[in-house]
């Protein structure tokens, strides 16, 4: 009790991986044969999975492109994923999997005409162009950060980014580039209070282990000093305090990891992705799909209407739903959920989604400028809560509108 009135305390927690982590290897090394084929194909349809284990990697999918410029890229998808695995950090055949010595097979085809006529205008039943799959995508947006996204999967990202730059700087050269973070957050009445506990698991050589083979208590700090502490002073310095729970490489070594310790697979961290388990997931992955996927623009769409909702103050929360027909250009339907925040009914603010927000597989690509070669960036650190140019669902560009119309009725 507080002055009276009962509290609600519980505790969240969300995780994130690096961009060693096999599954984000594979993610990255789709996403970056996409941009190899947009730069020289706007309209290419790709659907690309990778899988990576022990020397191995194994591209599969659709893909079909509509020059000679594309068609060279993509007969150079294997260097193109070399080059990645190499900008990724595995460049030491004595870890299991470098770009050098790994085999890369392909099994890849054309896409099937049948979703080729529902994806390209005025070719299949209905005579715009039409989404490239049935399914639901969720978009989510809170006031908890400055890029208003839930705390917890923001801090788990902005950590294995730092262990990224202490590693690749020079700073704590022992580190390896598999990692994964989690962070646990209490919140009391839906707004986080306290930061509970920081898991970092953290690939690293020999030279940092104790005399029974474990990770060093030296190392150990080294992570809490030069990783923890840097990133939670730069996000949310008022929530730092000494009673924070660590578990540093809780198992005690982790020195084989990587695809050598653990096989990947493209769109496997779809929550990781996201927003760290906060509002829903209808289960589509994004890395290796052209935007003509809704699987990966309206999500991208129901994030940038989400956010401006939310930048706008109609809410404090807001979970946006869309859903679609395959070929069929108009959404089945829109789903606004404030989660009781709300300052106007969420049937008004649906209303103000339809009227201010394009929602049509086209108009999606044509207004966050999604057939540009941007897709490599997003595979690591989350597809939201991110800054730069190829962010364009970051903007909160219509914020400003949303709040006049909705001032008719607060």
């Amino acid at each position: 009790m507080a002055n009276g009135k009962a509290t609600n305390s519980y505790l969240f927690t969300s995780e994130s991986v690096s961009q060693g982590h096999p599954d984000k290897v594979c993610d990255q090394i789709s996403d970056a044969v996409l941009d190899s084929l947009l730069k020289h194909d706007p309209h290419v349809r790709c659907a690309l999975e990778t899988m990576v284990t022990t020397g191995l990697v194994v591209m599969a999918g659709e893909i079909t492109v509509h020059n000679e410029a594309a068609a060279m890229a993509l007969a150079d998808a294997e260097q193109t994923a070399r080059q990645t695995i190499k900008e990724i950090g595995y460049v030491d055949p004595e870890i299991g999997f470098d770009y050098r010595s790994c085999g890369v097979l392909r099994a890849i085809h054309s896409q099937s005409e049948d979703i080729c006529q529902g994806v390209t205008q005025g070719a299949g039943l209905h005579k715009e162009q039409g989404a490239g799959d049935q399914g639901i995508m969720f978009g989510f947006a809170c006031n908890e950060t400055k890029v208003l996204m839930p705390l917890p999967i923001h801090l788990a990202h902005r950590l294995v980014e730092k262990l990224t730059d202490v590693r690749e700087s020079g700073e704590l050269k022992w580190l390896r580039p598999d990692s994964k973070s989690q962070v646990t957050v209490e919140y009391v009445d839906r707004k986080p209070a306290r930061i509970d506990t920081i898991v970092i698991s953290t690939q690293h050589t020999e030279e940092v282990c104790d005399r029974k083979g474990n990770l060093s208590e030296a190392a150990r700090k080294q992570i809490i000093d030069k990783v923890i502490k840097p990133v939670i002073g730069a996000e949310c310095e008022e929530l730092w305090s000494n009673k924070i729970r660590y578990h540093i490489n809780p198992t005690g070594r982790f020195v084989v990891g990587g695809p050598h310790g653990d096989s990947g697979l493209t769109g496997r961290k779809i929550i990781v992705d996201t927003y760290g388990g906060r509002g829903r997931h209808g289960g589509g992955a994004f890395s290796g799909k052209d935007p003509s996927k809704v699987d990966r623009s309206a999500a991208y769409m129901g994030r940038y209407i989400a956010k401006n909702i939310v930048a706008a103050r109609l809410a404090n929360e807001c979970e946006v739903q869309l859903a679609y027909a395959i070929g069929v250009a108009e959404p089945v339907s829109i789903l606004v959920n404030t989660f009781g925040t709300g300052r106007i009914e969420e049937s008004l603010i649906a209303e103000l989604v339809r009227e201010y927000f394009p929602t049509k597989p086209a108009e999606i690509i044509n207004h966050l400028k999604l057939l540009r070669p941007i897709y490599r960036d997003t595979a690591r650190n989350g597809h939201f809560g991110r800054t730069g140019n190829g962010f364009t669902w970051e903007k909160t560009d219509i914020a400003s509108k949303l709040r006049e119309a909705a001032s008719r009725w607060m």
